[in-house]
């Protein structure tokens, strides 16, 4: 039976270009989907291609889009347009073959989602009761999950969004944030009732379902049938109801029968991607529930980490009691974040990597599709990036190893043979060639790889056609075909070395093909190839070798360039850019109409403050950079009666240390954390503590004995350390 695969990485919002990580997943699924077109099945002599459908989609509703267009003078559907018309230079630079690239705001997507909810309800699993909902006094409208920030409720971790938690990943209400705060104006909300839509998670029918499908075998990867079965609790006490609703004014899906309702944007974002494949089928004149029901076709997603909690509990119940067959057929591949030499990437801190910018430069993209596929496997760890370890490895491996085969025989093949290989080999070519393409064990490396590339253990894959790579040299360099070239006498045996190098570089070439699809194919004409499939590294059929006897190649090109160090000094963000952009200003609240107001009373001068300094003019000001910095750190300083030290993040590449005269007012606990306003351009201080890089903005009365208080500057939620005070 033909395996029938139905591909699917997780929907970028439609509010901004692509970022790195974007491109880590697609990169992931498509090294993926190119391997499983290269397989066939079939039993009784079909031999089929396997049957491959890669959809993406730009996910589009929801209120940041709508305020974002409101911005802008344009409808959503326009503002999301501008974004999707910018998706192909990244697809197609980085070689990421999606056969269909849709959005969530189509015809499609109102029909499937609007059928979904239809079945939830007429099964019994969508109520309505009336909640209190966040509502921002200042823009005067309800907050979705994703308009409010604050502190996750379960570990603690600050800037976090009202639906779940990027750091550990938990699930709650908006109403359990600590320190909630809306990301348009940065008010703290209040709370309004509104009557609201619920899907009945919490019914023992979802816990049972869910129990069940987590725990099917190679459903998902062990840390994570782990980690979601801690989230059902031991009889899915912890299952709550899931507020699948959103007032109205909201650019979504309406509700069925619920005038001023919309589908929140998690409901149908994920029904996006039976859209994109609908949508694709259509276009192909391919029966799009006969797919779905066919029992040879399964559903593949890849998603990050941080939103498993809506792929692995909402999405599959959901799916479920809808009676949708995609839910027999789908697994989940999680993988985790990509980090840039260990910490998360941030702009602020120079740590960011832009894609576009990247293509830019010029840097090849099968450069960092290689090193991506290098680092990944088929855990939920992180991948980080190393500028050293970047260039390293790309040109050792595919420079030094790979390229460097064809570079070094290629050559003699058009000049002494007229661009002929070799009819034949010995004995001892062929066993060099098995020597490369078999292991200790004695078994054929395709098949240990081939398993590594459907496991998405893509590391040990590289890791292992690197070993061919290297045999394959040691062939070279024993040899020696620039010397035999040097003596007539010796053409026959020049033609066996280097027939015998490029059939194992054919060989390293249709393996690396789903990693490097733009070389594989350049290489696909120099060798004259029609195509290049997986059954040809089968030693056992002769595939290897026997096609290339005698064939005919094209002249040698060079196939890749090494990679500049310097173009590394440029890809990463610059910090004081990023910094320098500053902090947006909070929006002032309306004042609601009222009768002629009162004239105001004077007001009488507080106590203590101190005359006002002499007036300066813009620029003088202009001249010292205030900086809001979060305190990482503090501790006493041993022999001062008044400093403590801080260790602040200003949003640079490092830390500063700053001493504070203000022991008399903290204790250090109660700083860490904390965001402050740092005078950053101050020249540094020798101190007898140590040298101190700033200084950090207080307030205090004229006469400090008198009125001993000293009080920092504490920046409102949502400052982020760099930002420049204006």
């Amino acid at each position: 039976m033909t395996r029938k695969l139905f591909v699917t990485t997780a929907l970028p919002y439609a509010n901004a270009a692509f970022h790195i990580g974007h491109m880590m997943e697609y990169i992931q699924a498509d090294i993926w989907v190119r391997y499983q077109r290269m397989q066939r099945d079939g039993a009784n002599g079909e031999n089929k291609q396997r049957e491959v459908h890669f959809v993406g989609a730009d996910d589009t509703h929801g209120t940041p889009i709508m305020i974002a267009a409101e911005k802008e003078g344009i409808t959503p559907q326009e503002f999301v347009a501008k974004i999707a018309a910018g998706r192909a230079q990244y697809l197609d630079g980085f070689h990421i073959a999606f056969d269909n690239w849709y959005s969530t705001d189509s015809p499609e997507n109102v029909e499937l989602s609007q059928g979904i909810y239809r079945k939830l309800r007429d099964a019994g699993l969508i109520a309505t009761k009336v909640v209190d909902r966040f509502f921002d006094p200042v823009k005067g409208m309800f907050l979705a999950d994703r308009n409010i920030k604050g502190e996750c409720p379960k570990c603690g971790a600050k800037d976090q969004y009202g639906d779940n938690c990027e750091v550990c990943g938990a699930a709650y209400q908006p109403t359990e944030l600590v320190n909630p705060f809306s990301v348009f104006t940065n008010a703290t909300p209040i709370l309004k009732p509104s009557e609201q839509y619920f899907f009945k998670l919490s019914d023992p029918r979802c816990f049972e379902f869910l129990r069940d499908w987590l725990n099917t075998p190679g459903r998902l990867q062990p840390e994570m049938v782990n980690k979601v079965s801690e989230w059902l609790g031991e009889a899915g006490e912890k299952l709550a109801d899931w507020d699948i609703s959103r007032d109205a004014p909201y650019f979504g899906i309406p509700i069925p029968d619920a005038p001023g309702k919309f589908f929140y944007v998690w409901l149908d974002a994920p029904v996006g991607y039976l859209a994109s494949l609908k949508n694709y089928c259509g276009k192909k004149g391919i029966d799009f529930d006969a797919l779905l029901n066919d029992p040879a076709t399964e559903q593949i997603h890849f998603i990050g980490k941080d939103i498993v909690s809506f792929h692995l509990l909402f999405w599959p119940a959901m799916l479920q009691f809808a009676g949708h067959p995609v839910i027999d057929k789908l697994k989940v591949n999680v993988h985790g974040h990509l980090t840039v030499n260990n910490e998360k990437m941030s702009k602020s801190r120079g740590t960011g990597i832009s894609p576009l910018r990247y293509l830019n430069l010029g840097m090849n993209p099968e450069w960092l599709r290689y090193y991506i596929a290098f680092k990944l496997n088929s855990k939920v760890e992180d991948l980080d990036f190393t500028g050293d370890d970047f260039v390293a490895r790309v040109n050792s491996d595919l420079i030094g190893k790979y390229v460097n085969i064809a570079s070094r025989c290629a050559g003699f093949i058009a000049k002494k043979f007229d661009g002929k290989l070799a009819a034949g080999l010995s004995d001892s070519a062929m066993g060099w060639i098995k020597r490369a393409l078999t292991n200790a064990e004695g078994a054929e490396r395709q098949a240990s790889i081939a398993a590594n590339f459907d496991n998405r253990e893509f590391g040990k894959a590289l890791r292992e056609i690197m070993e061919i790579a290297d045999v394959t040299n040691q062939y070279v360099d024993e040899n020696k075909p620039w010397v035999l070239a040097k003596d007539e006498s010796k053409s026959a045996e020049l033609h066996e070395v280097c027939t015998t190098a490029l059939i194992l570089f054919r060989q390293l070439t249709i393996l690396l093909s789903p990693v490097l699809p733009g070389v594989a194919a350049n290489v696909a004409k120099f060798l004259n190839d029609e195509q290049m499939v997986w059954a040809d590294t089968e030693l056992s059929t002769g595939a290897v070798f026997q096609p290339m006897l005698s064939r005919g190649i094209g002249a040698y090109t060079h196939l890749m360039t090494r990679v500049d160090a310097k173009m590394i000094e440029e890809l990463f963000d610059a910090p004081s850019q990023i910094a320098a952009a500053g902090a947006a200003p909070a929006v002032a609240a309306k004042p609601a109409p009222a009768a002629k107001a009162a004239p105001l009373a004077p007001l009488a001068a507080n106590e203590g403050v101190e005359e006002l300094a002499p007036e300066i003019k813009i620029d003088d000001f202009a001249k010292v950079d205030l900086r809001i910095a979060k305190i990482v750190n503090c501790e006493h300083v041993d022999g001062s009666d008044k400093l403590l030290r801080l260790t602040l993040d200003a949003g640079e590449s490092r830390h500063r240390n700053v001493f504070s005269g203000i022991k008399s007012m903290y204790q250090p606990e109660d700083l860490i954390g904390k965001l402050t306003v740092l005078v950053a351009n101050l020249a540094p201080r020798k101190m007898k503590f140590g040298i101190s890089e700033g200084m950090v903005l207080a307030g205090s009365a004229a006469d400090e004995k008198a009125n001993p208080g000293i009080y920092i500057l504490n920046p409102w939620p949502g400052a982020e350390p760099g930002m420049r005070i204006r």
